[in-house]
């Protein structure tokens, strides 16, 4: 029972396609043509031979023997060179300008694949799955070559989605990946190398041994990246936001962006800036936007993020940038946004946050549409080869976990680096998914201009020494096929030189460096606030009436849906404590100022490690029907009039969410942008962020943001990573005007905060320390007249004691309050009053001194924190308020750790705390600082 014997009558060509069907995607081919191949892979030998395969019947379970036709194994054979090419030909291109390839093993020889020099004149129906027909072996080897052994190597067969492979193949079948640009384009890509080049070189002479991370080495980016800009304006492209570290940043400013070499050239004469109390940063982090008009009469928007010395964290803040681009202006038409981040090689392969990046590609609260990544490979970073930087092949082998197709480009061959762009353009555009391009070039000096490189790899740069840079290698190109003589070479050098030089004079007769905002329209119409208007009052009401119409569909669900019983009794109890008790608790207060801003035509963004529900199943804003999982929101569902409400649960990532987030509330500052953290201390992950951005952008940059960071906080007895939100690292950070931080006790207080930072006529980020047991204290709650009526109160006075009968005033801050409010009703004191510093920067010194009045007969104020003494807000409080120093301090003693592990142990020095606070003769347990 020979089942397979029509293997004689198909025609080898049929075979060919077949097996070649089944290497990609074995699934989609017929069981039995399947079991065969199966059988003839299982059965190849080191020769790659099979001349029978043994199948076993699945009904009846006989073994049958297959014999294989001659010519028919030596398609098999012929097809595995193919594969062979698909999976490693990556491996053998001629991408390294300056070093010798690895030798990589097994090699691509015909002998691996059972074939032999023999064969090369044999014509192979094979050649028809590489779209050339019947061919001879040879013909078939030097296409292959061509295609994935040349200048550009590309990895994208362990991409899962036939359609993808598809279409990659078509595209580098087609001109076997091989650049064929019109005379026109050629002179195009000659003119951006000489600027790359020439730029550099000017700089280089002008300002000797000055840091500037030349590109010298990868010029090829700059006409890469103007072809790029180019070909996605014809494909529909608006706007453009890019990310870069140092290399080559100048260069790209000038020559992509359009910013002044005069204005670069200030920067470097270490000029002051224009505007007073605003320090800068160095030349090579700074932003830039400009409007560009591209060849074919396109205006296009062109914003480049801008950056620390941290060299992935830009990545994150240039994909919120470009979502909130998508979420304002391009809903739905997301592709007319194209996120652009330019990596090193040695920081891609090494910082995690690049690999964080990566995972938000696919997800629905982060997704851009696709972003294009260069990587400008030096093959070393700072000092260090590539063979201590990462343990990959390849810097790009991150981009292989979201299965993005990578090409490896000779960043001296510039017409292969820019056919290279063109493709990631088209595969991005088509499947609006990341794609990465590794420039493989070098770099010229050391780190940086001041460098000595030959100190650690001395035979490198001999190499490089001798080694022509990509415009000259181009150019000679150009010469020796008569596209330009060298009169037309010297004329665009001497005409770009030129203007440099007249941008230099100029330049030294300008006394200040001038540093433009980025972003300018998302920002039109909007003020620089300094401290004075910081602590201004802000009018936050809002109508009851209208209040009472958001509760109401706040606190009712949908009667043609199942939700649990739970969620059920959750939404009824919302809707009496609102409509019937007047009592509303953290979670209500909350939820209506989102929705009074949706109301008033403010977006509202949340996203964090479970907000939709919350950590502490407090908010439930996305509700699921049971059965079915459906999610209902009811903020959207508030009015169709109102704004868009988005919230999404995040991936496992403080560093990048922050990141994407500040970036998103960086291009939409309309928008109420939130991040929460899990527990307060989780953000430790964000540091970079919180350090390089969040706490001196405005500072560095001149770019407001108005990102919102809630930090759960509070000791409850839940260990170290439980208690504190680290609020100490926060203050320390405060300086002059930069932001906001706030420790709130009632539900109105934060909603009044809330709602704050979208009616000022400027931006700062708000850090909230946000309660935990507090959710559900039976005496945190407001009443909607406090929400509709009322204002934030950054300092909140005892109303439960008279003045005169206080000789003591607590001031404290956040959950400790509530603590302290038990102990004295407990023991029915009369003469402690307890004050609530509810904002703690900027401190409302004014207030607090008016309350410190009141209570003249006082002798006794305290400052009373449940931290420990280095940590919490008292370091702060000695910094911004000299009298703090004459506070009796009520405290844990230092310590290292935040809290203790043991419940027992937490519980005690909890309670040490609060009875000093109420008898100043335990100071012994304060003071001592043995456990």
């Amino acid at each position: 029972m020979d089942q397979f014997s029509f293997l004689n009558a198909v025609h080898p060509q049929q075979i060919a396609e077949l097996y070649d069907q089944y290497l990609k995607y074995p699934d989609a081919v017929e069981p039995s043509w399947r079991a065969f191949f199966q059988g003839f892979d299982f059965g190849k030998s080191d020769s790659n031979e099979v001349q029978e395969v043994t199948l076993r019947d699945a009904e009846t379970n006989e073994k049958t023997q297959v014999k294989i036709p001659d010519n028919v194994q030596k398609e098999f054979q012929v097809i595995n060179l193919i594969d062979g090419y698909r999976h490693r030909g990556h491996l053998f291109t001629k991408t390294n300008p300056v070093r010798e390839r690895r030798d990589y093993q097994p090699k691509l020889t015909l002998e691996n694949f059972g074939l032999s020099k023999d064969d090369l004149d044999t014509e192979f129906e094979a050649g028809e799955v590489i779209g050339i027909g019947k061919a001879k072996l040879k013909q078939i080897i030097d296409f292959l070559e061509n295609v994935f052994c040349d200048s550009i190597g590309v990895e994208y067969a362990y991409i899962r989605k036939p359609e993808e492979i598809d279409w990659i193949q078509h595209k580098i079948y087609a001109n076997q990946n091989q650049p064929k640009y019109s005379t026109e384009q050629k002179k195009n890509i000659l003119k951006k190398l000489n600027e790359a080049v020439v730029f550099e070189s000017f700089l280089h002479k002008n300002f000797v041994g000055q840091k500037r991370f030349s590109l010298e080495g990868n010029e090829t980016l700059i006409p890469a990246l103007d072809a790029l800009i180019e070909g996605a304006a014809n494909q529909g492209v608006e706007e453009f936001v890019m990310g870069m570290a140092h290399r080559g940043r100048l260069n790209t400013l000038a020559n992509i962006f359009g910013k002044s070499p005069k204005d670069i050239y200030n920067e470097f004469q270490g000029k002051d800036y224009e505007v007073d109390g605003f320090d800068g940063d160095v030349k090579y982090h700074l932003g830039w936007t400009s409007k560009r008009k591209t060849d074919s009469g396109k205006e296009i928007n062109l914003n480049i993020a801008p950056n620390p010395s941290h060299l992935e964290t830009v990545g994150a803040v240039v994909q919120g940038i470009a979502r909130a681009k998508q979420d304002d202006h391009h809903l739905g038409e997301e592709q007319k946004v194209l996120p652009i981040v330019v990596h090193g090689d040695a920081a891609i392969s090494a910082q995690g946050i690049a690999y964080e990046i990566v995972q938000m590609a696919q997800l629905d609260g982060y997704k851009t549409g696709g972003t294009i990544h260069i990587v400008v490979n030096n093959q070393i970073g700072f000092t260090t080869n590539y063979t201590d930087g990462r343990s990959s092949t390849y810097c790009t082998d991150v981009g292989k976990v979201t299965l993005s197709p990578v090409l490896h480009v000779n960043a001296d061959d510039a017409e292969a680096v820019v056919h290279a762009m063109d493709f990631a353009l088209a595969y991005r555009m088509k499947f609006g998914r990341d794609v990465f391009i590794d420039l493989l070039g070098y770099r010229k000096y050391g780190h940086n201009e001041g460098d000595e490189p030959r100190f650690t790899q001395p035979k490198l740069y001999k190499a490089i020494g001798k080694h022509d840079n990509p415009r000259d290698i181009y150019a000679k190109q150009l010469l020796d096929t008569n596209i330009i003589d060298q009169s037309y070479l010297d004329k665009i050098e001497n005409n770009y030189k030129s203007k440099l030089e007249e941008d230099y004079e100029t330049s030294k007769k300008e006394e200040n460096s001038v540093v433009t905002k980025i972003l300018q329209e998302e920002w039109d119409g909007f003020e620089n606030g300094d401290k004075k208007d910081m602590l201004e009052g802000i009018d936050t009401t809002f109508n009851l009436k209208e209040l009472d119409q958001l509760a109401e569909k706040l606190t009712s669900l949908p009667k043609d849906k199942k939700f649990l019983r739970k969620v059920d009794r959750l939404i009824k109890s919302r809707h009496k404590m609102y409509f019937e008790d007047n009592k509303l608790d953290w979670a209500m207060g909350e939820l209506l100022a989102y929705a009074t801003l949706l109301k008033e035509n403010h977006d509202v963004r949340i996203t964090g490690q479970d907000v939709e529900r919350g950590t502490f199943s407090h908010r439930h804003a996305v509700i699921k029907v049971e059965e079915s999982e459906e999610e209902y929101v009811p903020h959207n569902h508030l009015d169709k009039d109102a704004a868009n409400f988005y919230i999404y649960n995040s991936l496992l990532s403080e560093y990048a969410v922050v990141g994407f987030d500040y970036g998103y509330a960086m291009a939409s500052p309309q928008t109420l942008t939130i991040w929460e953290a899990q527990f307060g201390d989780f953000s430790n992950g964000a540091q970079i962020m919180i350090d390089q951005y969040i706490s001196a952008a405005e500072d560095k940059w001149k770019t407001q943001n108005g990102l919102v960071m809630l930090l759960p906080h509070g000791y409850e007895g839940q260990g170290s990573e439980h208690s504190s939100g680290r609020m100490e690292r926060y203050l320390q950070l405060c300086a002059k005007d930069n932001m906001y931080i706030a420790n709130c006790t009632t539900p109105a207080n934060f909603y009044h905060l809330l709602r704050r930072q979208m009616k000022l006529k400027f931006r700062k980020p708000l850090i909230v320390f946000t309660p935990k047991s507090l959710l559900r204290h039976p005496k945190v709650n407001s009443t909607k007249e406090e929400l509709a009526e009322g204002k934030f109160q950054p300092i909140i006075d005892d109303t439960e004691v008279k003045a005169k009968d206080v000789t003591s005033v607590v001031l404290s801050s956040g959950k400790f309050y509530y603590d302290l409010l038990k102990h004295r009703e407990e023991n029915n004191i009369k003469h402690v009053a307890l004050i609530r510093l509810e904002q703690l920067f900027p401190l409302p010194q004014e207030e607090i001194e008016s309350i410190l009045k009141k209570y003249n007969k006082a002798n006794d104020i305290v400052w009373a924190q449940e931290e420990p003494r280095n940590m919490g807000a008292y370091s702060h409080l000695l910094l911004q308020y000299p009298k703090a120093r004459e506070f009796r301090v009520c405290s844990r003693r230092f310590y290292s750790s935040p809290a203790a592990g043991s419940p027992a142990r937490s519980k005690t020095r909890h309670q040490e705390v609060i009875d000093y606070v109420f008898d100043a003769s335990k100071d012994n347990c304060i003071l001592d600082y043995k456990n």
